[in-house]
Formats: C-alpha cells, structure tokens, sequence
C-alpha cells in the first residue's frame, strides 16, 4: 500500500519530538495517534478502523476545530523547558534547546499537513469503503471572554499559518511565550489542589465596584497590589472583621481589575499551607504577580500549620520572591486561639518562658505588613449597600419599599453585612422577575 510509508514516517515524526510530546497527550492527538495505527494495520472487517476515525472526528468536533489549528492551539499552551525559560524573559538559551525546537517545529508542521482529506482517503483504501468517511475540517469561532489570551492567541496562529517553514518561527514563539503562555495565560485564578495548580474556569465574578462601605480598606488594599504590579516588595496584608463585610470579596475582585496586567490569584486551603515554600518556588522568577489567598485563617492552639506561613510572612535564608505576596481573611484579630489556662501560673510543671509562648500566639497577626478592618455595617451602610446593588440589578422599586423590604430581610436572615445585602438583591430579582428593568 503506497500509504504506508507515509503513515510510517508521520508515526515515526511524532515519536521523535523532544520538548512539545503534550502537544499530542490530548483526546484529539492520541485519536490521531491511534488512527494511524489502525490504518497501517487494519483488522480483517475494518471494525478498528473505522472506530478509530469516529474517536478522532468526535475529538476534533468537540474541540471545535481543524486538526491544524488544534494543533497550534495544543502547541501555543504548551509548557516545557523553552517556554518556561521564555516566560522567565530569558534572552539566551542554549544552542541545543533552541534546535530541539526548531525541530518539533517542523515535526508538528509535517503532522498538521496531514489533512482530514487525506487521512479520509486513507480510511477508505483501507476499509475498501465504496465513499470516503465524512470530513470534519471545520473551525468553530471561540468566544473571547472564554477563551484566556485570546486575542495574543490569534496573532500568534495567524503567524504560524503563513510560514511555510514553522521552525523560522521560534522569535515569534518567544515573544509569544513571554507575554501569554501556558496555564498562566489560559487562567487568571487559581486553587492548589493534590500538590498542583488548577487553573479556575469560572472565577467569582465580583467587582471592586459593587463593593460599598469599605472605600478605605479598598484604598489601601488597590495601593498595596500596585505596588506588587510595579514590581516593588508589597506588603502581606490581613482583612479581618465581621462575617459578610466583603474581606473575601475584595481579595477575590482585584483578579478582575488586574487580570489584564498580570495578576493571578491563587488559593491555598489552610490544610495546604505546609505546601507554601513549594508555591512559592514554582512561582518565582514568572512575569506575573501572584497573591496567595487563603480564606477564612485561624488556627487552634495545638496546629503547626501556621509555623510554615509564618515563615513565609517573616522570612527565610531563602529570599522571598518580590512577585509573590499573602492576602488572608479572618474573622480574629489574634490568628491563634489563646485560652485563660494558657496563661502562665507558678508552678514546677508550667513552662519556664510561658510569656514568650503567650506572646507568639498574639503577636503572629503582626507578621503582616498590613492590617485592614472591617467594622459590622451600621443601617445607614447596609442600606446604601442594597441600594447600589439595586441599582446595578436594575430594580425597578421606589426607595422607601426598598428599605423596608431590606430591613424586614436583615431582620429575619444573618443581620446587616454587605452579605446580607447581596443575598436580597439576589432574591429580589428572582421575586420580581419581569419587573427588573434589563439593559
């Protein structure tokens, strides 16, 4: 069969790939991969084969998109030494690396080639089917607010596509890479999870702009990741106060302000924070700026976990990286939990230094740099809350009505915090329904 060679030598090119190997660990590239096998080896009835082309149409179809462009999607995303030293800003690189890119290069180029056509004609020769199966060559367009670096995506493609030889492209992937790579660029929030960042699709969606009450903290909090966007040592800063007066919604909002200019926000559980120094080296030396966010932090009196964030916060022999910074919320001022009975008493069985402990516990809120407070909202703030956000959800009720139902709500629910007056705003719309005014 005069295919053979050719299914050969593309089976052959991928195996030879040096540094872009994920770029066909996918479903869409093992289909391929499996494909071909089956067209060289085909069984006696065909069954195999044909399998294995609906596997790679269905993955190709959910990808919505050509095999080439699924391809140079696969390889824009990518990450592996070069594009991880490209992000880095590393102009000079070894000699050896730059020509094992400018290999795969040509590899995934030769594999793009391979159209859904061929691959097709090849299915049929191979079945001795009397038509040709059904090519899927479509390209479906991508929704930009879904689709991560979407428009650095799309001149990079259009580059490749017009090179006739993909490994004259490498300047433009490093370019590429710099500004918009890998699991950075596709994710703007982040949770560790199982030893590993996970990149979060669909982030909560709140605006500093909804944000009503808290006009000072949101000052200084802004200020402070300015201060880590322009590359200055920023302060670790704890928001402490009530439940529901938006600590954790202001952290959460700057990801959505920032995003754009490199910011990532990354959340770490208080059972993973042993995992901090871990973190942090895997951040270090990224051209994005990272705020580690851990919600909701206190410890009882008998953890060590804080011990590794402390660390963190104070220091190390290890330099701290200047692109990393701690935002915590808590609902206590003093992180650790002090008892009266930890206070020290004479006796021969108490510890000697029962003070230095005592102070420790008190003192480790201390080790941020910065303190915000938030105070429980009076009426007058809880109102002016649920009329901005009334005006935002476009509630077409008068003001007096309003109030009432908001404070009939406060009454019966969690009391008055900003909480308190999203969860209204929320059930109004729903309640109203028609009633609410639409763009």
């Amino acid at each position: 069969m005069a295919e053979a060679g050719s299914i050969q030598s593309l089976q052959q090119q991928a195996a030879s790939l040096l540094l872009y190997q994920s770029v066909l660990e996918g479903e869409a590239g093992q289909a391929f991969l499996a494909l071909l096998k089956a067209i060289r080896q085909p069984d006696t009835a065909g069954i195999q084969c044909l399998q294995a082309y609906g596997c790679w149409f269905k993955a190709l179809a959910e990808a919505g998109q050509s095999w080439q462009d699924y391809l140079i999607t696969q390889l824009l995303r990518a990450e592996n030494p070069f594009t991880r030293q490209a992000q880095q800003g590393r102009l000079s690189m070894p000699p050896s690396l730059m020509a094992a890119v400018r290999h795969d290069l040509r590899v995934l180029q030769r594999l793009a080639q391979c159209s859904s056509d061929q691959l097709s004609q090849w299915v049929q020769s191979a079945v001795k089917l009397p038509i040709k199966p059904v090519i899927w060559d479509e390209a479906l367009p991508l929704n930009p607010s879904i689709a991560g670096n979407w428009a650095a995506q799309e001149q990079a493609r259009a580059k490749l596509h017009k090179l006739e030889d993909w490994g004259e492209g490498l300047e433009n992937l490093v370019d590429y890479y710099q500004q918009a790579s890998g699991l950075f660029a596709r994710y703007h929030a982040f949770r560790w999870c199982s030893g590993q960042l996970r990149g979060i699709p669909h982030p909560d969606p709140v605006r500093l702009v909804e944000l009503v009450g808290c006009d000072a903290q949101r000052q200084a909090l802004v200020k402070n990741t300015e201060f880590l966007l322009a590359g200055y040592l920023a302060l670790h800063v704890l928001l402490y106060g009530s439940r529901g007066s938006g600590k954790s919604s202001m952290v959460k909002a700057l990801v959505h302000e920032y995003g754009d200019r490199g910011l990532r926000l990354v959340e770490v559980a208080k059972s993973d924070l042993q995992d901090l120094p871990e973190i942090v080296e895997q951040l270090r030396g990224l051209l994005q700026k990272f705020i580690l966010f851990v919600d909701d932090l206190s410890f009882e009196e008998d953890e060590a976990a804080y011990k590794s964030l402390k660390v963190l916060l104070e220091g190390s022999l290890t330099a701290r990286p200047q692109n990393v910074v701690v935002y915590a919320t808590s609902n206590r001022r003093h992180l650790i939990r002090e008892f009266l009975g930890d206070r020290p008493r004479p006796s021969a069985s108490e510890e000697v230094h029962a003070w230095d402990t005592v102070q420790e516990k008190l003192s480790f809120s201390d080790r941020f740099g910065l303190t915000l407070t938030f105070a429980p909202a009076d009426q007058q703030t809880y109102l002016a809350m649920v009329q901005h956000l009334a005006a935002q959800g476009r509630i077409a009720l008068n003001q007096e009505d309003l109030e009432y139902r908001a404070l009939q709500w406060a009454t019966r629910h969690n009391g008055r915090s900003g909480r308190t007056a999203r969860q209204f705003i929320d059930f109004l719309q729903a309640d109203l329904g028609p009633f609410v005014k639409r763009p």
